[in-house]
């Protein structure tokens, strides 16, 4: 069974068992979380009623994503700015989809 799932703004199929990085969540790890935001489901017609399908998953950590460099120039004009930015995310392992 699977499940569409919408999770800081960004759209993530998963199955049982697969691991996803997401936003950052509130929670400890080894905490399970559910995400309710269900968009499609196996089993479910689309535009069927999801409200009451719920994915069920465990926080095996939080952590930092790879840097992302940002450089910006401006050619004759002397203008270089270098900046790097790491995008918090949590790593989540689906545990079960209820239905």
């Amino acid at each position: 069974m699977f499940a569409a799932l919408e999770v800081g703004g960004k759209q993530y199929r998963v199955t049982v068992g697969s691991v996803i990085k997401v936003e950052k969540l509130e929670g400890e790890v080894g905490q399970v979380v559910e995400l309710g935001n269900v968009l499609a489901a196996a089993k479910h017609k689309i535009g069927s009623d999801l409200s009451k399908v719920v994915v069920k998953a465990e926080i095996l950590e939080h952590c930092k994503t790879d840097k992302v460099i940002v450089f910006k120039k401006k050619r004759r004009h002397n203008y270089r700015r270098k900046r790097g930015h790491r995008q918090n995310i949590s790593v989540l392992r689906v545990k079960e989809i209820v239905a």
